[in-house]
């Protein structure tokens, strides 16, 4: 089970809803531990509150990997058929289900503007992905174990004992070999991962962790109110009151989040209902009923004649009408 501890490391929580877990991602900005089982049961919680907002079945088998687009929250799952599923806490189908490998998929990563996706399959090969258009920007060759994008945009590639990342130095999304480290043989590398604002990059394997320098991948111009380096411990009480205070509901995440605040599109004019059409069609015939009519010659004033007319102006008025209702009726 996934266990909840304190800055002490006295045990909070046993979430047990959640299963044997095989991965957990955390959605800050909206207080959900999201987590994926070995049935491929997908679970959201609410950690301010405890409650469960979603519990999907993926329907995909077992998973191991899983992260987040940091751009909108959405979760992304990699199976072993080779899709990408992407799902949020407020719908049982994925949003997105695309075809990225022809084997399993072995890691995923999200660039940090969101609209980059790295996946790397069993079948060694490493696809950059625009997620704009979700079409492949570059595929690379290689297999990798764990892929991590830093602030800047540089690429960790891990796998057995060997680390590379890459670097996109022309703009064009076109990644090229930066640097190379080598761990010492026989340690086999599970995870890599930037350490934000700064040029470091941890390596966690299979006797320990290590960490290197790897220049130009850190963010240099932090805003202090996101991260601030210097900040006190009552500055980091008073941020978390804050952040909870500033949380976002579930719904906020989709695919594309910069559609909230904007207006609404209008809407196509819908067609009238039956008594509306007849309270326009009255209205009309009114209208006509009221007419002036002007005094003529000798022969032309006839009641006679001026009911003919009127007649004649009536089903004139009706007539419009008449024909919405029936092409109404035909279709």
């Amino acid at each position: 089970y996934p266990y909840i501890y304190n800055r002490d490391g006295t045990e909070l929580h046993c979430l047990k809803e959640h299963g044997a877990v095989l991965k957990l991602q955390f959605l800050r900005n909206h207080f959900l531990l999201a987590s994926i089982n070995k049935f491929g049961q997908l679970r959201y919680q609410d950690v301010t509150m405890g409650e469960i907002v979603g519990n999907f079945r993926t329907g995909l088998g077992r998973t191991d990997v899983m992260r987040v687009n940091p751009f909108n929250g959405v979760v992304s799952l990699g199976h072993s058929g080779g899709t990408v599923t992407m799902w949020k806490p407020t719908t049982a189908a994925p949003l997105i289900k695309m075809l990225c490998h022809q084997g399993p998929v072995s890691a995923l990563a999200f660039h940090p503007n969101g609209h980059l996706m790295a996946t790397s399959g069993k079948e060694c090969k490493i696809k950059i992905w625009d997620l704009r258009k979700y079409e492949v920007l570059q595929t690379l060759p290689g297999h990798a174990k764990t892929l991590d994008f830093s602030q800047k945009g540089l690429l960790a590639v891990g796998t057995g004992s060997f680390v590379q990342i890459l670097g996109d130095f022309s703009g064009s999304h076109n990644y090229s070999r930066y640097m190379g480290h080598s761990m010492v043989k026989g340690y086999q590398i599970g995870k890599v991962s930037f350490r934000p604002y700064e040029d470091v990059l941890g390596i966690g394997h299979s006797m320990g962790w290590s960490s290197i320098l790897v220049p130009g991948s850190g963010e240099p111009n932090f805003d202090s109110w996101v991260a601030n380096p210097f900040e006190t411990s009552k500055q980091r009480r008073e941020k978390e009151v804050r952040s909870l205070l500033d949380k976002l509901p579930p719904e906020t995440i989709m695919l594309n989040p910069s559609k909230i605040g904007t207006v609404r599109e209008a809407k196509k004019k819908e067609k009238p209902t039956k008594q509306e059409r007849e309270a326009e069609m009255e209205a009309a015939v009114e209208a006509v009923k009221g007419f002036v009519w002007k005094n003529k010659t000798k022969g032309r004033n006839k009641p006679s004649k001026k009911a003919k007319k009127k007649q004649e102006l009536v089903a004139k008025a009706k007539r419009p009408f008449l024909d919405q209702q029936l092409k109404g009726e035909q279709s």
